[in-house]
């Protein structure tokens, strides 16, 4: 897909990796729009790389719409980067021996799996009145989680969301198939963002440790690299890709 003149959408796009592919796509010649509820950090990316920016939740139809409005303003939507999510910790039994939190779960669920279906849908349907470009009228990237397949002890809804998108990725592009619409879904590793900023730099180097090839942590941009690949390879459609350095998360 050649985005000269087209554009594209990156939720979670005003910091970390989806920051790095705001940065990759807009490069590669799309107008990029900036999703993300950090207003501040957000408008100043956009600026930066002749963007736009909009605020939503990803879970709000109305507001991701309007932030396609904005998008199609300025070229026919060619490419859909979903980064937004978010994590939380729910144990089955918590350390009082009450069950789990029910409605953190369905908060943590709907964030990071319905809104990934939220957004999907209502790119999609743009993409698909889109004039065929090389026989492809759009890409969509979906961001899942090595903890797909090893959710760590308090993951239970990280895990249970990001399987979810895993699943939802090959149905999804059988789905589109008909609309000349690719979907493929990232599942990073450990990577540096400002989600482990927090972190010492001890635990830090402790997780970087832990990747068998490189042992480090992983650089957004490659994350952006890969993303920026799916959408430029028309016979790439309806995989997962672990973006990992080959590790296997332990239980903690």
């Amino acid at each position: 897909m050649n985005l000269t003149g087209a554009s594209a959408l990156v939720t979670g796009g005003a910091s970390g990796l989806g920051a790095a592919t705001v940065r990759r796509l807009a490069a590669a010649g799309a107008h990029v729009v900036v999703l993300d509820l950090n207003e501040e950090l957000g408008k100043e990316l956009a600026e930066d790389v002749g963007g736009s920016f909009a605020t939503a939740d990803v879970t709000d139809p109305a507001a991701v719409d309007a932030a396609l409005d904005i998008a199609e303003e300025h070229g026919p939507l060619r490419a859909l980067v979903h980064c937004a999510g978010r994590g939380g910790t729910v144990r089955l039994v918590d350390r009082d021996g009450n069950p789990g939190d029910l409605d953190l779960y369905r908060r943590l669920v709907d964030i990071n799996l319905v809104g990934t279906f939220n957004v999907l849908r209502l790119a999609a349907t743009r993409m698909a009145g889109n004039e065929p470009l090389d026989g492809e009228r759009g890409v969509c990237v979906l961001t899942a989680s090595v903890a797909a397949w090893e959710g760590q002890v308090g993951q239970i809804p990280y895990a249970s969301a990001k399987a979810g998108v895993v699943g939802m990725t090959l149905v999804a592009a059988r789905d589109l198939a008909t609309k000349g619409i690719r979907v493929n879904t990232i599942a990073p590793g450990v990577f540096d963002t400002p989600i482990l900023a927090r972190f010492s730099q001890e635990i830090r180097d402790g997780l970087g440790a832990q990747v068998p090839n490189p042992a480090r942590l992983g650089h957004p941009d490659e994350y952006a690299m890969l993303a920026q690949q799916i959408v430029e390879n028309p016979y790439l459609n309806g995989e997962t890709i672990r973006l990992d350095g080959a590790i296997r998360m332990s239980p903690r």
